[in-house]
Formats: structure tokens, sequence, C-alpha cells
């Protein structure tokens, strides 16, 4: 579908060449060695929907997860984040949100949310939630009383602008059909600004009585015990109430826009002193439109605003420069992929911190968009890309069914998907005379139903997820890829996932250590060291279908210990990889 350069979702200019990438912090810098917990952390995330139903509804609910909170535990994970368990009407599976403070019907009730949180605290598990703010659901009561009338005490809680002053200067919506941001309404004949779907208007952030209902309702959640929140698109929240054209500086590029708006950052610095400082949590912002040259705005640890924050540069690796989420048929190139997270740790390497992620309730499945999800190498290359996320230095981010190594199911028609974004680009394809059967050829690669489709327990109907419908269908191939088939395997995807966290624990040089990367030109491999205290490690990742060999150097292989490799048996020559292989070594 194409689309100008205004519409590229969260694009980020590739960055052509490379920063230094052995950006270690001398012994006399200490930020960057602060020890943390959400530093240490392996966070699992877990779109609840799709995890387990327990009353065959055919919902993934929180009885569910209850359910698996030994499953969860045996994977020795730190931290879970769940995607939006609040009450919604869910036009956009949660993210649209009409009551803060109580929990989707479909999910259980309160005192379920309660016992959750008890059973993961006993087994040493973190609770983080997501913080949806920029915007709420159109049900809420908030706007509800909004749009009322025009003198209404909520009225400033959201953005209106009334029709005697004129449609005001577009905005971009990623979920309107016309991808118009402004929402005519007749009772009160104004409009209103959604950046998302229609029925999820944004909260006006410039009025303090919003701040203040923000903060209160962070101190709820916190006060029940929570630890922390991963803050949908926060970058977003502060406007120019002006709505003046869009400045030419930047080009079209909405996304960018956005996440630069005037208060921004005081608005952060507010909720920090206000509620996150009260708290021991983590906090990682969603970095929409955040770049290598303001990602450091929200992290400094100086400026007292959040933890963390998760850019998009890696996710939009191998897309179409002019067309809105469409993967080039060349795929992506190694190199470019070593460009974007070599930058990223350049960036934290003297203070700040990183995260890093290959899959997540957006994305498609890991396997599929980074690895290989063919018989013949989906275990291989799942268990490498593994691989690469836990031997980086940041906070991993591990997306729930990818330690199975579970794929795309890449539906034929539009009918099987249940995501808006694909519903309506697919509209909006038809509307503009596109080409629907290349838009659908597409989404089998980058729809987020793709990751959505139900944790595969075990080969019993429904992959063991529910008794009833599935909300979204099951992956065909849950007769073979699931977790009672890996449990006991110890060659399996799972247990190769439960290894390398065990790895992680024990070994803080990939945590803290120095990364170094090596063989930057290779198209094939990506080799790079990390050291800490006097130890070095060596990784090495093919990330092809072929044999491939490593140049590292003057480091001394025959002084190289393998301690992880993910074929059964060890390789013939340290520095020649088979397809897909991943080789961790000890260099003494």
């Amino acid at each position: 579908m194409k689309k100008t350069n205004y519409l590229i979702l969260l694009s980020i200019t590739m960055i052509i060449g490379f920063l230094s990438c052995s950006n270690e912090p001398t012994s006399k810098n200490t930020k960057a060695m602060d020890k943390k917990w959400w530093k240490e952390a392996v966070v699992y995330q877990i779109y609840p929907r799709s995890f387990k139903d327990s009353d065959g509804d055919g919902v993934g609910d929180l009885k569910g997860i209850i359910s698996k909170l030994d499953y969860i535990k045996s994977l020795g994970i730190d931290v879970v984040w769940l995607n939006p368990i609040f009450a919604s009407p869910n036009d956009d599976n949660g993210y649209d949100i009409s009551n803060y403070q109580d929990i989707m019907k479909e999910f259980g009730t309160m005192q379920d949310f309660d016992a959750m949180l008890k059973g993961m605290h006993e087994r040493g598990i973190k609770l983080v939630l997501d913080l949806v703010v920029n915007h709420s659901s159109d049900e809420h009561e908030w706007f509800k009383q909004s749009r009322s009338s025009r003198t209404n005490p909520y009225r400033n809680y959201y953005h209106w602008w009334p029709e005697e002053k004129g449609k005001p200067a577009r905005r971009f919506s990623y979920f309107d059909v016309n991808n118009d941001a402004w929402k005519y309404d007749s009772l009160t004949k104004s409009y209103y600004l959604h950046y998302f779907s229609v029925k999820q208007p944004d909260l006006n952030w410039e009025n303090k009585a919003v701040r203040d209902e923000v903060f209160k309702m962070m101190r709820f959640w916190f006060d029940k015990g929570i630890d922390g929140f991963r803050m949908d698109v926060i970058p977003f929240i502060s406007k120019d109430a002006t709505f003046p054209e869009l400045p030419a500086k930047y080009n079209g590029n909405y996304v960018a826009y956005y996440a630069n708006g005037p208060h921004n950052h005081e608005y952060l610095q507010e909720m920090n002193r206000e509620v996150l400082s009260k708290y021991d949590v983590m906090s990682v912002a969603e970095g929409a439109g955040a770049s290598l040259n303001t990602a450091m705005n929200f992290v400094d640890p100086d400026r007292k605003e959040l933890n963390m924050l998760y850019h998009f540069d890696g996710a939009l690796l191998g897309t179409l420069p002019n067309e809105y989420k469409t993967l080039d048929p060349k795929g992506y190139r190694l190199i470019d992929f070593k460009t974007v997270y070599s930058r990223w740790d350049s960036l934290f390497a003297q203070k700040g911190w990183g995260t890093i992620y290959l899959g997540n309730h957006d994305l498609p499945r890991m396997v599929t968009r980074w690895g290989n999800d063919s018989s013949e190498f989906r275990e291989l290359s799942s268990k490498m890309l593994t691989t690469f996320l836990l031997t980086m230095r940041a906070t991993p981010y591990y997306y729930f069914g990818d330690e199975l190594g579970m794929t795309n199911i890449k539906f034929d028609k539009i009918d099987d998907y249940r995501d808006i974004e694909t519903i309506n680009m697919y509209k909006n394809t038809i509307a503009q005379k596109g080409d629907p059967k290349k838009f659908i050829e597409n989404q089998k690669l980058t729809a987020r139903d793709n990751s959505r489709t139900p944790f595969q327990w075990d080969n019993s109907a429904n992959g063991g997820f529910t008794t009833g419908t599935p909300w979204l269908k099951v992956n065909p191939n849950y007769l073979t890829v699931n977790a009672a088939a890996q449990e006991n395997d110890p060659n399996s995807v799972l247990n190769y996932f439960r290894k390398l966290i065990n790895l992680r624990k024990k070994e803080f040089t990939l945590i803290y250590g120095k990364y170094t990367l090596l063989d930057k030109n290779n198209p094939d491999i990506y080799a790079y060291t990390r050291e800490f205290e006097g130890k070095k490690m060596l990784i090495l990742l093919n990330f092809r279908a072929k044999n491939a060999s490593a140049s590292i150097g003057n480091i001394d292989m025959n002084k190289a210990n393998l301690i992880v490799d993910n074929y059964s048996a060890e390789g013939v020559e340290s520095l020649n990889l088979r397809p897909y292989e991943a080789k961790i070594y000890e260099l003494k």
C-alpha cells in the first residue's frame, strides 16, 4: 500500500556507518556500572488474551495466567510485562481503556488480579503493567462527560477544535481508515483529536487535572504492589494545542513531530517527582519517534525521568522506505542490523541503560521476521536469535511463545484477522484501488495478529489454550510446536532458552560487560565480545542458511572454551559456523 513519507510507521532514518562500537565506561565512571534489578532482569511479555483461557470462552484471562505461574517461573525470567488488562471495549484489544482502575470483564476480577500478583511475587517474579495514557477509550467516563457539552468540567480532558474555526491542520492517525486524526462530533459541533483509532481520543496532558488523574492512578497500582510500567507511546503525550501546520523541518514525518511535544520532558519529570521516585520500580518508554539524538533525554539518570526506552530502528530494518509496514522482498541486511544495535549500545556506554527485543505484540513472530521458520531451520534460528537477545548489553524483552519458536500463522483471508490495524489498512487499500492480494501477502509477514495467536501448550484441541472457540485461530503447527513436546527434550528451543537465561544470570559479563563489535562488514555473521572485570566472552552468530566463517582479529582461539552451541555437537572449527549456528566462548 503506497504511502507518502509521512505515513511511515514510527520511521527513523536508517543511519549509515558506525560509531565506535567499543565505548566502555572507565572504571571511574560508576553510573553505567550502577547495578539495578531492572538492568539484570529478563522481561517476559505476556499477551493475556492469548496466553491461557480458564473458562472456555475462547479468551485468555487472569486465572489462566495463574494456572501457568509455575511454567513462567520455570523459564527463569524475572519480570512479566502484561499487555493491558484494564476495562475496555476492545477496539484496539485493550489499548482503549474505559476504566483505569478496573479489570476487563473477559479477563476476570480485581480479586483475580490480586491473586495473580501474589502468586508472582511468591515465585520471585515482578509484574509490570502497560500504562496507556496518551489516549483513553471514547467510552471512558471522562470522554463521555467531555463530549456532552462545551462547558462540561471534563471538556479540557481531551483536545477539541470548534467547527467555527474551520477544520484544524492535518494530523495523521494510525488506525483510522482515512488516516485522519480529527473526528467530527456533531453533539458539540467540534472535532476531537485521535492519533490512533476514532475510539481512542487523545488525553490533554496540557491540563494539569489530567496529569493529576494519571499520577493518582499510577499510585493506585503501585500501592497494590506492581513493580513498574511499560509506557505506551509516552513520547506523544504533549501537544502544541494551537495545532499549527506541520513544521517544514519535519519533512512530513508526523512521528518525529509527535515525539517532540513542547512539554514532554517537563511532564515526565513531574511524573518521576510525584510518583516514580517514591517506589522501587522500573519504567520503560515505548520510544515511538525517539532517535539516537533524543533517547537520552528520556533515560539519562541525571534528568530523573524514566529508566529505559525501546527504539524502533531495529524493527524498521528491511522495510520499504515509502510503503507502510511493507517488507523489502530482498529482506534485511545483516550489516545494517549490526549497525543499529552497535550504535544503540554505544549510546548507553557512558550512562543510561538500553533495552533489546526482536518481537512483541505489535510485530510478527521473531523467528519468521529475523530467522527462518522452515521446518529445517526453525529451531536452529530460534536458538540463534535467543542467543543474540540474551548476550547483549541491555535489558532483554522476550515475547511469550518465542521460547517455543512459534511462527507467523500467515492468514490467507482478511476475514481471519481481528486486528484493527490490518482491517482498516485493508479497507484503505480497497478505497485507494490498491492490490488486496499483494496486501494480504505482505500481512502474512508483518501483521500484528501473527504474534497474537494463542500460546501452544500441547497437541490437544486448540493447542490446549481453550476448550471453546479461540478468539483468534491457533497456528496449525501446534501439533508439533508446543510446550509439552519440548518440556523434556534437552535440545528443544524451550530448554535452550532456559539454558541461556541461567548463563546470563551467572555471568555478569553478559549484563554489564563492555561490548565490542568484530568483523563488522561480514554479511553473514554477527561477532562480538563482552568484557567485565577481567573476564571476556566471544559470541558468534550465523544469520544465514549456509556455512559461513568469521574473522576476529588477533583473538587466540586455542585458549577459547566453548560453553554454548545451538547444535547438538561441537563444530570442527571454531570460526566456521553452520547454518544459523550460535556459539559462545569463554576466552582466556
